[in-house]
């Protein structure tokens, strides 16, 4: 539901080595830190609700965690691009990761000495979502230069799926046991997580960065902010990318924020009905993972995204309209599978067409229009499904889906290659400023 390099699509450098296979020895380190960092990342989403219940009564208080986990987006998450965009990606990447696992340590610590708080949760999650601006915005700019040009789908893909696999099939079965083991055992995980991606990012031979065509002018922090968002708006596809992204994960979040009322509640399944749906989607979405790049490959980028978009759409309508367990998990099963392929197009796309010294502030632009949405979209959601009924969110998050489709639909008259890096005295998407 995912940094900037010279021209991503070819900006992959001569040097980068290429992904043969499972990939070269570059890309299988960093799959295994972001395959590795997940795990943890996942003990730990699974863990803090638990103790953030035991620890207050207060369901506001208890909502705010995960609000946290929102909020540094929508505050830092430009900053995040701009800074990714100003230092080495690879130091970002592990400076960032040996922190948040001393962080989790310390959290680790306190828990195990039961001196945790509600106080303590807020400014931890608010504390790693702030490091993780940083972070993922590097490791979107970083991908291009660790793998060829030609191999970023399947680099992608492969990223991501491991993630899904690993967060959702092997972690989260793992989160009892190691809760019967000690309350501060997931954290302490965790931690670890984070202490081994940071050495496995650390240990990458990354080719020396060329040298792209000066800036038009002297750079400020403030022009950086927006940098990021004026070249997704100057470029025709990146453009509709963006709002494309923005429509889908508003929809996203109504579905996610209401899934349990409508599995629970209009299907009457109950708890195991509501697990089954989201087994459902988690096998669909590691199915996707497999084919995105060869998808991407034979049907052309955008044509990719428009039949993924539309059997988004179609599998949404099911899920809203056909009141059966078993068409609700093939739906989200099905949703699950065109949804990573829709993801690992996107992102691929945003590398290729990106200008290099920019695309972490890209990336930042779009990881915080899709942040944007999510909780406008929880909100919707609730108000929704409090007037409608519980299977309204999921016809809304159809509706916006074919809406996101349409955005894309500019894509299909752009040349599917890099855009020209700027030259000096030129805008971020090659085009010279109004005189």
């Amino acid at each position: 539901m995912t940094t900037p390099r010279e021209q991503a699509a070819a900006t992959a450098r001569p040097g980068a080595p290429d992904l043969p296979g499972a990939g070269g020895g570059g890309f299988v380190r960093l799959w295994s830190a972001a395959v590795v960092s997940r795990f943890g990342d996942a003990l730990r989403g699974a863990a803090l609700p638990l103790l953030a219940v035991s620890l207050t009564d207060s369901p506001v208080l208890v909502s705010l965690v995960t609000a946290c986990g929102f909020l540094p987006w929508l505050l830092f998450g430009l900053l995040g691009g701009a800074v990714a965009d100003r230092v080495d990606q690879r130091r970002a990447m592990w400076t960032v990761d040996a922190a948040r696992g001393l962080l989790m340590a310390a959290f680790a610590v306190a828990v195990w000495q039961d001196r945790a708080s509600i106080g303590l949760l807020l400014a931890l999650a608010f504390a790693l979502t702030t490091l993780q601006t940083v972070f993922d915005n590097a490791a979107t700019a970083l991908l291009p230069s660790v793998v060829a040009a030609d191999a970023l789908g399947r680099a992608n893909a492969r990223l991501m799926t491991g993630q899904e696999v690993m967060g959702r099939f092997v972690a989260a079965p793992l989160v009892p046991v190691l809760l019967g083991l000690g309350v501060a055992v997931p954290y302490a995980a965790d931690a670890a997580s984070y202490l081994i991606a940071a050495a496995l990012v650390a240990s990458l031979r990354v080719a020396p960065p060329e040298h792209p065509a000066p800036e038009p002018a002297p750079r400020t922090l403030r022009g950086d902010l927006t940098t990021g968002l004026r070249t997704l708006w100057r470029d025709r596809v990146l453009r509709s990318l963006g709002v494309s992204t923005l429509l889908c994960n508003t929809g996203i979040g109504a579905l996610i924020a209401t899934l349990v009322l409508l599995v629970t509640g209009h299907l009457g399944a109950g708890e195991p009905g509501y697990a089954a749906v989201i087994t459902g989607y988690g096998v669909g979405s590691v199915l996707g993972g497999v084919v995105a790049a060869r998808a991407a490959d034979r049907l052309g980028q955008a044509r990719a995204l428009l039949l993924c978009g539309t059997v988004q759409v179609a599998a949404l309508t099911a899920l809203g309209t056909v009141r059966s367990l078993p068409v609700a998990a093939t739906a989200l099963g099905v949703f699950g599978c065109a949804g990573m392929i829709w993801n690992v197009t996107v992102v691929t796309m945003m590398q290729q067409r990106s200008p290099a010294r920019t695309l972490g502030r890209v990336s930042a632009a779009f990881r915080t229009l899709g942040v944007a949405g999510a909780p406008l979209g929880a909100l919707l959601g609730g108000v929704l499904a409090d007037a409608w009924g519980s299977a309204a969110p999921a016809l809304f998050c159809a509706l916006l889906m074919l809406l996101g489709v349409i955005a894309v639909l500019p894509a299909l008259t752009e040349p599917s290659g890099p855009v020209p890096a700027p030259r000096p005295g030129e805008g971020p998407a090659g085009k010279r400023p109004a005189a």
